[in-house]
């Protein structure tokens, strides 16, 4: 190693000083505007990130130099190995001729093709599939296709577009962030604020500081990581090999005569303190760069240095062998320790590693009908995956639907007067942004901020603002139940289209055109069913006492935003107009969102009684039901509905809707077609639409055709289960962390992160 280059290392490892190398500080603050521009660019989605279809434990560093990353891979293979799951190994070759992925130690493939530490770890893990790829997210694929279970992503802190399940990051105690400079002025590759995406942090080479060194490197590093796990660990002699008169490594005894090192690795001092603690006599040590590809002239050198200090032997680390000339026979012996990485609590660290392997799972959802798909899917992706945390975030409304299902809700809770974000009348968003529009959003981010990087790719129910919602919030790709367009309603934008081409795992619509049209501007698109109409599938929930009269049902919906209590006066009078018309049955489809103290607030003249609300005269009484509008839907004849997810779901169970003349409903209309009546919101002029309806089978039968044809069927919510079981890698996900719990006796529970 020349002077100049001595110097610089020297000057990066804190070392010592030089105006030459100061100087390069602008370049320092060049790099750090860089890695703030990127690092906030995957932390919101702006550069893509997605999830692997296996699980993947990141190994990495915040700085340049050695970190003892390979025997740490290495020890990590092994550990899942043991428990009867298959692991393979993702590293980038450093200094390899190849850009193409392929698996190192494979035939015809020589160490220009895989670099040296790739050829090292296939050797010394000869059951693990060690994969070499500059996009390790490729690399990953290629492991996942040879049946590996578990991926162990070598050097992976700063390849931010490969998803990973789990960041481990290791810091060399005896040198660990040098000057505290960023690259080209310092060894430190990110910030320390870095650290805040670590998991797991690992103190390396533990034993070759003093127990308070050790004591003030974990406060440093309690202090940028935050939530991260610190635990440290050592290199551990494994056994003495020398190279053979064929090349290759054969064991041997502890060498007793002086030998004279050489190495290229990232810390070299470390090297000689290895050897010393282990009672091996150096002469001296001849120090390259590291990954450097020795040349026969640079083993001359060596055997003439080791023989002017009267050195018999060399020594190097096993690294170094996968960078000697081929077919070289050394003058003298050449000795090899072979190490293996300890941790000095190795219990714990299995334990929180199994925890952390726990999948965690959000569904995303941004309406009253959307949450009620949301906490389906919830629901059962919950009983499709009993080992996972399943969580819901809702943006509109406190969850409920959530909680309902037992589903734990991870939003702030968003109550505005319009119940969401309006997209019809500019002045109900003004009164919810009056009423704290800004200040829910802002808080529903800081949600995101708390878990990103703890979950798996968030599935979204609902439409583009909600998937860019979860893209700034969590940075990972989404993927997309879109139940708000549809050719139907004009279909995507432009820009739509765009985000969901670029920033979408899977979109599924909510009509076969839909998709085709998602499709053709080469958006990742499917239809497996109308979403909406999943909300059908349990219809057992309705009491016997509703019906059995002989007389027709009418469902009378008020919705489930703050504008059902106004509406509630107008579909009482409209059921009392009717009611004077001919004798129905009415039953009130009350949103659990509702307060039932709040219903008649605007209905002067009715009164409550238990179930059943009376009318002023005493004449007739309309009915409480507080289930699933699709339960009450199997046995309705008509429905007077003004919401809007609960309209669509009696639309596709074949009842005839009637429904205001307002701008909202003229949009739904455009989607139900024949299947709704729109009239004015005169209590008059609906009791003679539903009445002509109700008394005319031909127009009733032809709505009710109408409304099944338009909506369809169901099933998208069980296609979305089954593309995370499968394509993104959920059920493997499960079985890992099973087997991880099992052989580990990782604990039930778990602490939040």
């Amino acid at each position: 190693m020349g002077p100049v280059l001595s110097s610089y290392l020297s000057f990066i490892r804190g070392e010592g000083g030089s105006f030459l190398w100061n100087a390069m500080f602008p370049f320092e603050l060049t790099a750090r505007v860089f890695w703030g521009f990127r690092s906030f660019s995957y932390d919101h989605g702006i550069a893509a990130s997605s999830e692997s279809p296996i699980p993947v434990l990141s190994v990495g560093n915040i700085t340049h130099g050695g970190t003892n990353k390979t025997p740490f891979v290495e020890m990590l293979c092994r550990m899942v190995s043991g428990t009867g799951l298959r692991a393979g190994v993702v590293t980038r070759g450093y200094g390899r001729a190849c850009d193409q992925p392929l698996l190192a130690g494979s035939p015809g493939h020589t160490r220009r093709e895989t670099g040296d530490e790739a050829l090292l770890l296939s050797r010394s893990l000869r059951s693990c599939p060690v994969a070499v790829s500059r996009d390790r997210k490729k690399g990953v694929d290629l492991l996942e296709r040879q049946g590996v279970e578990l991926a162990v992503a070598d050097d992976g802190f700063q390849h931010r577009a490969m998803g990973r399940d789990v960041d481990i990051v290791l810091v060399d105690a005896t040198c660990p962030f040098g000057n505290r400079r960023m690259m080209p002025s310092g060894m430190l590759r990110e910030p320390l604020e870095a650290l805040k995406r670590a998991h797991i942090v690992i103190l390396t080479r533990s034993d070759q500081v003093s127990p308070e060194q050790l004591e003030k490197l974990r406060n440093t590093v309690q202090m940028y990581a935050g939530r991260a796990d610190i635990f440290t660990s050592r290199l551990e002699l494994h056994s003495w090999s020398k190279m053979a008169q064929n090349g290759r490594l054969e064991p041997c005894k502890r060498p007793d005569e002086t030998l004279y090192a050489f190495s290229a690795i990232g810390n070299p001092s470390s090297f000689s303190e290895f050897l010393k603690a282990r009672v091996v006599h150096l002469a001296g040590h001849a120090v390259f760069r590291d990954h450097h590809g020795y040349t026969p002239e640079d083993l001359v050198d060596v055997v003439r240095r080791a023989g002017e200090l009267g050195a018999p032997a060399l020594v190097c680390t096993e690294k170094d062998m996968y960078n000697l000339p081929e077919k070289i026979d050394p003058p003298l012996q050449l000795y090899v320790p072979l190490v293996r990485s300890v941790m000095d609590e190795p219990e714990r660290f299995t334990q929180k590693l199994t925890e952390l392997l726990r999948p965690r799972l959000v569904v995303a959802s941004n309406g009253y009908g959307e949450d009620a798909m949301g906490s389906l899917l919830a629901e059962r992706l919950q009983g499709k995956f009993p080992e996972s945390r399943v969580q819901g975030f809702s943006l509109v409304g406190s969850g409920r639907e959530y909680r309902d299902r037992g589903i734990q809700v991870v939003s702030p809770p968003s109550e505005t007067p319009s119940g969401g974000v309006i997209k019809y009348r500019f002045r109900d968003l003004f009164r919810d942004i009056r009423a704290g529009l800004l200040r829910h959003i802002t808080a529903q981010s800081a949600a995101w901020k708390k878990i990103r990087g703890s979950n798996r790719t968030v599935l979204c129910i609902g439409d583009v603002y909600l998937l860019l919602h979860t893209l700034w919030g969590q940075g990972m790709k989404p993927a997309l139940v879109a139940t708000a367009k549809t050719v139907l309603l004009h279909g995507h934008w432009r820009l739509e289209s765009l985000i969901l081409r670029k920033r979408c795992r899977l979109v599924w619509t909510r009509d076969e055109q839909t998709a085709m049209e998602l499709k053709e501007k080469g958006v990742k698109a499917v239809y497996a069913g109308n979403p909406i109409m999943d909300l059908a599938g349990d219809t057992d929930k309705v009491g016997v006492r509703f019906y059995g009269s002989g007389k027709k049902t009418v469902l009378l919906l008020p919705g489930s935003r703050e504008r059902a209590y106004r509406d509630m006066a107008l579909l009482l009078a409209t059921a009392e107009s009717l009611q004077e018309m001919k004798e129905y049955r009415f039953i009130l489809v009350v949103a659990p969102t509702l307060d039932r103290e709040r219903l008649l607030e605007n209905a002067p003249g009715w009164k409550m009684h238990n179930d059943r609300i009376q009318s002023p005269d005493g004449g007739f009484a309309v009915s409480l039901f507080f289930g699933d509008v699709a339960g009450a839907a199997t046995s309705a004849d008509a429905l007077i509905g003004l919401g809007g997810t609960a309209n669509q779901i009696c639309a596709g169970m074949g009842v005839p809707v009637v429904s205001v003349d307002e701008k909202g409903k003229r949009v739904q209309k455009k989607l139900l077609g024949e299947a709704e009546s729109l009239v004015k919101p005169d209590p008059e002029a609906l009791a003679r639409e539903t009445f002509d309806i109700l008394e005319n089978p031909k127009k009733s039968s032809g709505m009710a055709a109408a409304g099944r044809k338009r909506m369809g069927g169901p099933g998208a919510i069980d296609a979305v289960v089954e593309f995370a079981s499968d394509s993104l890698g959920w059920s493997v996900r499960n079985k890992v962390f099973k087997a991880m719990k099992r052989c580990f006796h990782g604990t039930e529970g778990e602490k939040p992160r």
